[in-house]
């Protein structure tokens, strides 16, 4: 039996060949784009415009959970908020396969990043986030999963140790931290009733595009349910002085659509240690695709867990630290 990954079969002609069946007509230029947890690419169409083929990663998300995310991107496309959503290709369907692969297409959108330093960007960014959330807002999710301590967490740090990830030296402190950590966390949300909503969920400057004074809000693969402060974090940086005023600002528009709950921001470093956590667990579980590796060559390595724990434990003081303060 081949130990192959699956993606190791998606060649350039196996992309065009899929991309012909739903009716298209390639012109053989085709460029990988920068995409770890899946396959995207700039296709050549024949006398039009470029379009991405996304190919998505074989057995992580069902057929009804992309389903669900391609909905709430055509229903925030009908709101007219800019957010690059899948086009029909079959029909109405937004969702197709080939060769074993599923995949879906989109227009191709340039941009740049956001200006984090520049105040009114943040707030014409916390605008947008608004109008997604007041979307968001109007029903929930049936099959896309919320976000938790148990999968982001507790599911990571089984992984992690059942796999030999860790060092043996460096196991006895990975299990301590990560063990306090974790029934910290399932404190902190169990403490605390938020309002749960549909969310981008991975709502950082990478996947927004800057232009003509907009944000285009791509990727919306890790769509999930979940607080409303999981989509503002994530642009906070600095002190805590620059991010009380970057979080003011980003909340100053966000209020002009969407009601906000000033508690969640307790939930601010609860959400960054799950995702620390949940971030060496994504590395490890796709460490059998060739693109893991080459992107990622200093993980697996003493160093990289040494300092892993490092972070986990500054991670932990901050739990108990005093809420981000905001201006009204």
């Amino acid at each position: 039996m081949s130990n192959e990954h699956p993606f190791t079969r998606l060649t350039p002609d196996l992309v065009m060949d899929a991309v012909e069946s739903v009716g298209y007509q390639c012109d053989a230029r085709i460029l990988e784009l920068n995409s770890y947890e899946n396959r995207v690419y700039q296709i050549g169409i024949e006398e039009s415009e470029p379009l991405v083929g996304k190919f998505y990663r074989p057995d992580r998300w069902s057929d009804e959970e992309i389903q669900e995310e391609h909905d709430f991107t055509l229903e925030l496309a009908e709101e007219e908020i800019s957010v690059v959503a899948p086009l029909p290709i079959e029909g109405d369907k937004t969702l197709s396969s080939f060769d074993k692969f599923r995949f879906s297409l989109y227009p191709r959108r340039g941009g740049r990043a956001p200006e984090l330093d520049d105040l009114n960007c943040l707030e014409i960014l916390g605008r947008f986030i608004g109008r997604i959330h007041s979307v968001g807002a109007r029903k929930k999710f049936i099959h896309r999963r919320h976000i938790s301590v148990e999968e982001y967490g507790i599911e990571t740090r089984k992984f992690l140790l059942e796999n030999n990830f860790l060092p043996t030296d460096l196991l006895p402190a990975y299990e301590s931290v990560s063990e306090g950590l974790l029934q910290d966390l399932q404190q902190a949300f169990s403490a605390f009733t938020y309002r749960s909503i549909r969310l981008h969920g991975d709502c950082h400057m990478g996947n927004v595009l800057w232009r003509m004074d907009t944000p285009h809000f791509v990727d919306f693969d890790d769509a999930r349910s979940g607080p409303a402060i999981q989509d503002l974090w994530m642009m906070l940086s600095g002190d805590p002085a620059e991010q009380s005023i970057q979080m003011s600002t980003i909340l100053e528009g966000y209020k002009d659509f969407s009601e906000f709950d000033y508690s969640e921001l307790r939930l601010i470093e609860p959400l960054r240690t799950l995702r620390m956590m949940y971030h060496a667990g994504w590395i490890a579980k796709r460490w059998d695709d060739p693109a893991f590796p080459r992107a990622f060559p200093f993980f697996n390595t003493e160093r990289y867990w040494s300092n892993h724990i490092l972070e986990l434990r500054e991670q932990w003081s901050k739990l108990s630290e005093p809420t981000l303060q905001v201006y009204n």
